[in-house]
């Protein structure tokens, strides 16, 4: 596989933290190949899920799980598929 690499992105405060999610994603958008986001919207849940395949360096995608990781409501896990 050529992008093995699965980061998945929980946010608890949708309103506040998106906007500097996507200011973080744009960042590191050039090992970002999907970006899939998922969120309750019969009731317009404030809470988010978001699934992205990385296609790059374990230096690159640990800086961008850091960095996602520094915002205060979203927390990122990610698993390498080789």
């Amino acid at each position: 596989m050529k992008c093995p690499t699965i980061m998945a992105v929980t946010i608890d405060n949708r309103n506040t933290e998106a906007p500097k999610f996507q200011e973080l994603i744009t960042k590191h958008g050039c090992i970002i190949k999907t970006r899939l986001g998922i969120h309750e919207v019969e009731s317009c849940s404030n809470a988010g899920l978001i699934i992205l395949q990385l296609c790059g360096e374990d230096e690159q995608i640990k800086a961008l799980g850091d960095d996602i990781n520094s915002l205060k409501d979203v927390k990122a896990k990610w698993m390498r598929l080789d």
